[in-house]
């Protein structure tokens, strides 16, 4: 393995535990979005910042490949809707009906379905040491949802909301896949900043239905705060480290990082909501941790 080979996989097994951290931050957006900005309007305005930050770093890229463009215009707009129509409005639609404990345990499921995914569609070999990690992070993970209580799995009640979400991270689940799977003569921050555009592209027409018939949305700064920070961090950041996982590791060892969003989320509930950390919390770290280290490893 050359010098630049192996620092390219030490930087994306540092991803690893830095993307969840950006991706958190739309929860607090998710929370704090009702009332202030309308679900396609904040997904549009996402992708519409974050592709223009994204540009900026693959421009000369983007300029030197205009044919490639046009061969692969019809993987990136599927790419462009899995990934930032369905993967973004439909979890602020969902947010505003379900309850946190439902929605974590949907995306929950999200690393488990691409791993298996992986191994069957993609044929990325898995060994015992992965799938105990698979296991670990995921009891990590419920354990922490459940803040504890085991059988309160029996009395859980689905809704409208459950069901926009189950759809985003089925979503997220093929677009992981086919992310992989498909080729592309693009670096990953050029091939994202293509993919935002052909969501844009979706989301626009969806976002003036969506003013009209249900949710106009009133210019201030509170919205312009919630967009900028959804396209900065949980957009443009944690996408674009993303996609370069997902070349250095593969499509199950990165879906992994999805199993640390909900304790990084109880980190930001407690600095920044006043929310208390409780022993759950812990002990559920003490499983998803190891978990993660064992589904990641060569």
């Amino acid at each position: 393995m050359t010098r630049g080979v192996a620092h390219a996989r030490r930087m994306a097994y540092a991803l690893l535990f830095i993307t969840p951290a950006l991706w958190a931050v739309n929860y607090l957006v998710a929370r704090w979005a009702p009332g202030v900005i309308a679900p396609h309007a904040l997904a549009l305005g996402r992708w519409s910042i974050a592709a223009l930050v994204l540009g900026a770093f693959c421009a000369g890229e983007l300029r030197d490949k205009r044919a490639a463009i046009r061969a692969e215009w019809k993987q990136l707009l599927v790419l462009g809707a899995l990934g930032m129509w369905v993967c973004g409005a439909f979890v602020y639609i969902g947010g505003r009906t379900t309850s946190a404990i439902n929605i974590g345990l949907l995306y929950a499921a999200a690393p488990v379905l691409i791993a298996l995914a992986s191994a069957l569609w993609l044929h990325e070999r898995m060994s015992a040491g992965q799938r105990l990690g698979v296991v670990l992070a995921l009891a990590g993970v419920l354990h922490i949802l459940l803040r504890g209580d085991w059988p309160a799995l029996l009395h859980l009640r689905f809704n409208s909301g459950d069901i926009w979400v189950a759809v985003a991270v089925l979503s997220w689940t093929v677009y992981s896949l086919l992310l992989r799977a498909w080729p592309s003569r693009f670096g990953p921050l050029a091939r994202l900043t293509l993919i935002a555009l052909a969501g844009v592209m979706v989301l626009v027409p969806l976002t003036v239905w969506e003013a009209l018939a249900w949710w106009p949305t009133e210019l201030s700064w509170r919205s312009l705060a919630l967009v900028l920070a959804a396209a900065l961090l949980p957009g443009a950041g944690a996408y674009g480290a993303y996609s370069i996982m997902q070349r250095e590791l593969g499509a199950a060892r990165v879906g992994m990082v999805l199993y640390l969003g909900p304790l990084y989320s109880a980190v930001l509930a407690w600095a920044l909501l006043g929310e208390r950390i409780e022993g759950f919390h812990l002990l559920g770290a003490c499983l998803l941790l190891p978990g993660i280290y064992l589904s990641t490893r060569s």
